[in-house]
């Protein structure tokens, strides 16, 4: 009997007429039924007799409890029972804020978050309460409106990158604190805690009842990719410390073909009561150099992908010098703190130069080098021109060759005076100098410098008109200490002190290791600090959305690089693949050592699942019971008194027959109202998958290209209409939009009997996998593989890559593009026949005189033609004038899609060539 608690009425006050019931048991049964009088001679004889027991007649308790149950479904129909209510009268009356964390966090499940939020605002909307949306990644002044009004907004909505921050939960109390009078507040929570979460609860709670709903299973998430020991070693991060959780890891990455593909695959287990795992990964250093992200399998959320960077790639670095050390004098090798320093983040290579070459090193360092023969150094010009990076170190050597005296030679990267300065010397220090701040078009620019480092000698450069913007660090006097220059593809670069602590006490220093990272020698396989990237300026290259998808950075704006590293993230910082002068960053949601809070709530705040029941109200299925029995009431009683006869008892079966076949003819009513309103007009339609927001998509999107094909041709369809593939008849619809999702049942072989009829007699299905942006054609993605499953019972004709004079392309408009929400990916249709050539005059092969039955791609074009009820785009398309102008190439293959299937291949007549000769310029 439990689920009477699940039952809430709207006005409980009417339930005090079921008290009255007893009252109407004893009317009822005091009142008999009127007997039935029939004429018979024969009572005459009966005159004068006298009985003394008499029994009253009554009606029969069966037929009293019949009406008192009718009586007592009236009252409790009248009194508005709802099953699984939201709350009781106060929860549904005045406005109602719908608040959504809209973080990464939710992206596991956002479609159950959408469609509960859905289910909320239907139910404000049947109670007449006014409604608004604060989204908290994005706040924005909430409009309180019609609850119905905010339905088609939610299909919109997409889970963002980053997660609430501070100032984000600042903007939306401030927000709330500016709207007048009480309201009602429904919270969809990530499950994760932020900076304000509780000043933004209390301040809610203060206004009015707070219900709560979130995932009880918590966020999981993956912390970037650190490299220790020749592993890697990758941690994940809960928010709710439960039962045993074993997680599949994949490192993803272009196989030698260019292909993207899962480069390994390995178990992660997080122990009950603990809120991290971690596990490791060995991984040849050519295939770790391949991989280019980590994720969770099952989990679509950026925080469950880490992107990887050079900080995995271990540079190739060979180090060269023409000295031979004694054994002991270690510390005086021009090589000593170079290993020091790149051992741990490096490959280094050892050997002769003509031995190093053809391995193709990131780097080549010279370390006092001065000549090399002709034949080395022609084969070292060749290898910096073709991209490599020469590091040169100055010493006793170089200061005394003549190299890059006269003339600047092209492995250097300035002119050299003869001889060197050094204190004490002919060019002579008082004392030993220090190194001046750098410059803000320096590499090393933000780096701190130690008062601790100081240079004794060094080789000067001579001056020349192109010595300044080669300098890239200098001492305090103005003396170069370090010059580079570009040489083809490849850079120069000149440290005009040793390599050793002889002549400076730079090699000593933490400094020296982090230039040779900002000069990309080295692999800093760390997170770098803030002070390591201050003043420099990073530039997205591809950024993460909600669900973890790779996508192009389009023209956002550079990254300042302490803000990369601290920074939290935002609309103005995405997590993504930054890249720097020297080297490429990742930026993750979770950064090194970061863990997960879960969200706590007040006592006095609900909190429910996201499986929560939905209302039903019961009110008619009530009245409709008591209608029923109080029919039945009538025929019992017309039994009872005689009155039912023959005819009456036909009548009687006609009104029970009637009552059975309700629901047939009712269903029939519907299916001529669906024949009737499919071919009053041209409709699009489109196929219900099941999944509401995919579904929502659908008919936003065919509603777009309606009215686009309303203003711009002589098409006039009429609204879109949603198909299910297994009752409704196909025939009506010129046009099938048919949507993949990876989860959506495949039809029935009835189904397929239809689609296959529908495709033979002239019908055409657009098939839209919808993951351009992730995948190609094919079983590449989940819903590419869903496409081949449920095409394969098809009767679809060989297919190809749309033709650049497929009759598509000018049906309407002259098109060559064909994108929707996403671009760059091939359209398929039906193949054209092995022998189909240029007829003589025409700019146009003759391909099939029919319509293509099928096209297949997956630019999501219903996302880009979708529009609300007032004709607003209800998604963005790329960014800016582009974007609007990928929207317009959109709308215009959905009218070329239409005509063609309406029209055939008329534009392949030669009464058009003329005019398609002229707007082709031919």
């Amino acid at each position: 009997m439990g689920w009477l608690a699940q039952i809430g009425f709207a006005a409980p006050y009417l339930l005090w007429a079921l008290v009255l019931l007893p009252v109407l048991w004893l009317l009822l049964r005091a009142v008999p039924p009127a007997p039935l009088r029939r004429r018979f001679p024969g009572v005459v004889l009966l005159l004068g007799l006298k009985d003394d027991d008499s029994v009253t007649d009554k009606t029969p308790w069966w037929l009293i409890l019949m009406r008192m149950l009718a009586a007592a479904a009236v009252i409790v129909g009248l009194a508005g029972p709802v099953l699984n209510p939201e709350g009781g009268e106060q929860a549904r009356s005045g406005p109602l804020l719908l608040v959504l964390d809209g973080g990464w966090a939710g992206a596991r499940d956002w479609d159950a978050r959408v469609e509960l939020a859905d289910r909320v605002l239907a139910e404000a909307d049947r109670d007449g309460r006014t409604a608004a949306l604060l989204t908290l990644t994005d706040p924005q002044p909430p409009l309180f409106q019609p609850a119905g009004n905010l339905r088609p907004l939610l299909a919109g909505l997409q889970p963002a990158p980053w997660e609430p921050t501070g100032a984000m939960a600042d903007k939306a109390l401030e927000l709330t604190q500016g709207i007048a009078g009480d309201f009602d507040t429904v919270w969809m929570s990530d499950g994760l805690d932020f900076a304000g979460h509780d000043r933004l609860v209390d301040t809610l709670a203060q206004r009015g009842r707070v219900q709560v709903f979130e995932d009880g299973r918590g966020a999981v998430a993956l912390l970037p990719p650190a490299f220790e020991d020749g592993e890697i070693v990758l941690t994940a991060a809960r928010s709710r410390a439960q039962s045993d959780l074993t997680l599949d890891l994949r490192a993803h990455g272009r196989d030698p073909a260019g292909t993207e593909r899962v480069l390994a695959t390995l178990p992660l287990r997080i122990e009950a009561g603990a809120v991290s795992g971690e596990a490791r990964l060995s991984l040849p250093a050519e295939l770790r150099a391949r991989v280019s992200r980590f994720d969770i399998a099952g989990q679509r959320s950026a925080g469950a992908v880490a992107l990887s960077d050079d900080s995995l790639r271990r540079r190739e670095v060979a180090l060269i010098t023409l000295r031979d050390d004694r054994e002991g004098l270690e510390l005086l090798s021009p090589l000593h703190y170079l290993q020091q320093a790149l051992e741990p983040s490096a490959d280094l290579l050892h050997g002769a130069l003509t031995d190093i070459l053809p391995a193709n090193p990131d780097v080549i360092v010279l370390a006092d080098v001065a000549g090399l023969p002709a034949a080395e150094e022609r084969a070292l010009q060749d290898w910096v021109e073709a991209g490599g990076m020469l590091l040169r170190f100055a010493g006793p050597r170089l200061a005394a060759s003549d190299l890059s005296r006269s003339a600047e030679h092209p492995l250097m990267p300035v002119r050299l005076r003869a001889g060197g300065r050094s204190v004490g010397g002919a060019m002579s220090w008082g004392e030993p100098k220090a190194l001046a701040p750098f410059a803000e078009t320096s590499p090393f620019y933000g780096l701190p410098i130690p008062e601790d480092v100081t240079v004794s000698s060094q080789v000067m450069a001579q001056p020349d008109p192109s010595l300044a913007e080669r300098v890239i660090a200098e001492l305090t006097d103005g003396t170069p200490l370090v010059t580079a220059k570009s040489l083809g593809q490849g850079r120069v670069v000149l440290f005009h002190v040793s390599a050793n602590a002889e002549w400076s006490t730079l090699p000593l220093s933490g400094l020296f290791v982090r230039m040779l990272d900002r000069l990309a020698v080295s692999s800093v396989t760390g997170q770098p600090e803030a002070a390591d990237l201050a003043g420099s300026v990073w530039q997205p290259l591809r950024v993460l959305d909600g669900f973890g998808r790779m996508q192009d950075a389009a023209n956002l704006a550079g990254v300042a690089g302490e803000d990369l590293v601290e920074a939290p993230l935002g609309p103005d910082l995405r997590p993504g693949l930054y890249e720097g002068e020297t080297r490429r960053l990742a930026r993750n949601v979770m950064t090194p050592g970061r863990e997960l809070i879960a969200a706590t709530w007040p006592a006095s705040v609900a909190v429910a699942g996201l499986d929560r029941p939905e209302q039903v109200p019961l009110a008619g299925y009530l009245l409709a019971l008591a209608l029923l029995i109080l029919l039945a009431d009538v025929v019992a009683a017309l039994a009872l008194s005689g009155r039912l006869s023959l005819r009456g008892r036909q009548a009687a079966l006609g009104v029970v027959l009637c009552l059975v076949s309700l629901t047939p003819y009712q269903a029939r009513a519907q299916d001529d109202q669906f024949a009737l309103n499919a071919t009053a007009e041209v409709v699009l339609a489109y196929v219900i998958t099941g999944n509401r927001a995919v579904d929502d998509v659908s008919r936003a999107g065919m509603l777009g290209l309606s009215d686009t094909l309303f203003f711009r041709t002589s098409v006039e369809p009429n609204p879109p209409m949603g198909v299910d593939l297994e009752r409704d008849e196909l025939a009506f619809f010129p046009l099938l939009y048919w949507p993949i999702t990876g989860d959506q049942p495949m039809p029935s072989a009835a189904a397929y009997e239809k689609l296959n009829t529908y495709l033979r007699t002239g019908g055409m299905i657009l098939f839209d996998t919808r993951d351009a942006d992730i995948a190609g054609f094919g079983a590449a993605s989940p819903n590419g593989r869903k496409l081949r499953q449920l095409a394969e019972p098809l009767a679809i004709p060989p297919l190809e890559p749309l033709p650049g004079d497929h009759v598509l392309t000018r049906t309407f408009y002259l098109l060559q593009d064909f994108p929707g929400r996403f671009s760059g990916r091939d359209i398929w249709v039906e193949a054209s026949p092995p022998d189909a050539e240029k007829i003589e005059g025409m700019p146009f092969r003759n391909l099939n005189d029919g319509v293509t039955p099928v096209v297949i791609g997956g630019n999501d074009w219903a996302a880009a033609w979708a529009t609300d009820d007032e004709g607003n785009p209800l998604f963005p398309v790329g960014r800016g004038f582009s974007g609007e102008r990928q929207r317009e190439l959109a709308y215009r293959f959905g009218v070329n899609l239409v005509m063609h299937v309406l029209t055939g291949n008329y534009k392949s007549d030669q009464v058009h060539v003329p005019a398609l000769l002229d707007r082709l310029g031919q």
